[in-house]
C-alpha cells in the first residue's frame, strides 16, 4: 500500500476526507479505563515511543499522549491529519499507511490502531507493524461498538447498514482472519463499558454522518439518511425532545506481543 489516498479503500479516502469535522465532533471518546490499559497492557509511559496507525483526527491519539510516551500519528488522509495537528500540535504527525509506515526497523515500543484495523487487516500490514516494533513490542487494537441490545440502536444500525456496500467493518469479524500471525503472540481482549453523551445532533446525526460510506454518499442520499435519523429521534420516547442523551457502547481492546527480533 502506498502513502497516497489512492491506495486506500474508496469509502475511507472519500468519506473521511469529506467529513473530517463531523468525525471530530461525532465520534465518541474512550472510557477512562483505557489509560490504565495503555500503561499496563501496552507498557506505555515516559521514555516509550508509540505509533497511532490510522490516527484520524486524533480522538485516540490524545489518550496516548496522556501516558507520557512519545507519540507518532500516522494517517494517510490529509484532511484528517491536518485536523489532528491542529488539535494536538505536540504530536508528530506523518503521512503513511499500514503497509508503508515511514519509520525505521525496530524503532517503536507499541503500535495502536483505534477504530481502524479493519481497514487494513492484511498479513502484509501485520508484517509491516512487526517491522517497526522493537522486540517484545506491543500491538493494540481498539474499537467502540454500539450496544445493539438497545432497541433504538438496532433501528439506527439498520438505517446505517443499508449503505455499507463493500466497506470493511469491525462488526463483520473479517479482520480476525489475519490472526494467528507468525510475528505475534495470541490476542488478549479486554472489554470496558462506555457511553457517548452529548446532543442528539452530535452523538447520532454527526456520528452517523462521519461513517465512511455515509460520508461518501451523494448529497441527496446523505440528506435522506439524515432525514431518517431525525424521524427516528422524533419517534422514540427515550430520544424525542431530549437536549442531551447517552449512547451506550462497549469498548473492545485487543493486545498482542511481537515475537522474534
Amino acid at each position: 500500500m502506498s502513502t497516497t489516498t489512492s491506495a486506500i479503500h474508496h469509502s475511507a479516502s472519500d468519506g473521511f476526507a469529506a467529513k473530517a469535522d463531523e468525525y471530530a465532533r461525532g465520534r465518541p471518546d474512550y472510557p477512562a479505563d483505557v489509560l490504565n490499559w495503555l500503561q499496563q497492557r501496552l507498557g506505555l509511559g515516559t521514555g516509550k515511543t508509540v505509533v497511532d496507525l490510522g490516527a484520524g483526527t486524533g480522538k485516540f491519539t490524545a489518550y496516548l499522549a496522556k501516558t507520557g510516551a512519545h507519540v507518532i500519528a500516522v494517517e494517510p488522509v490529509t484532511q484528517m491529519r491536518e485536523k489532528l495537528s491542529h488539535t494536538l500540535p505536540e504530536v508528530e504527525a506523518l503521512s503513511g499507511t499500514a503497509e508503508a509506515i515511514p519509520l525505521p526497523d525496530a524503532s517503536v515500543d507499541a503500535v495502536t490502531c483505534a477504530q481502524a484495523f479493519h481497514w487494513f487487516a492484511t498479513s502484509a500490514a501485520l508484517t509491516e507493524i512487526h517491522r517497526v516494533l522493537k522486540p517484545g513490542g506491543k500491538l493494540g487494537l481498539i474499537w467502540n461498538v454500539r450496544d445493539e441490545s438497545v432497541a433504538w440502536i438496532a433501528k439506527l444500525t439498520r438505517i446505517i447498514n443499508q449503505h455499507e456496500g463493500d466497506a470493511p467493518r469491525y462488526a463483520s469479524g473479517a479482520w480476525k482472519k489475519v490472526f494467528p500471525h507468525a510475528g505475534f503472540g495470541p490476542l488478549h481482549e479486554d472489554i470496558f463499558p462506555h457511553g457517548h453523551t452529548g446532543t442528539p445532533e452530535d452523538v447520532i446525526i454527526n456520528r452517523v454522518r462521519s461513517t465512511s460510506f455515509i460520508a461518501a454518499l451523494p448529497a441527496d442520499q446523505e440528506a435522506n439518511v439524515v432525514a431518517q435519523l431525525r424521524d427516528l429521534i422524533a419517534s422514540e420516547p427515550t430520544l424525542a425532545g431530549k437536549p442531551e442523551l447517552t449512547v451506550p457502547y462497549t469498548t473492545s481492546a485487543f493486545s498482542a506481543e511481537k515475537l522474534g527480533a
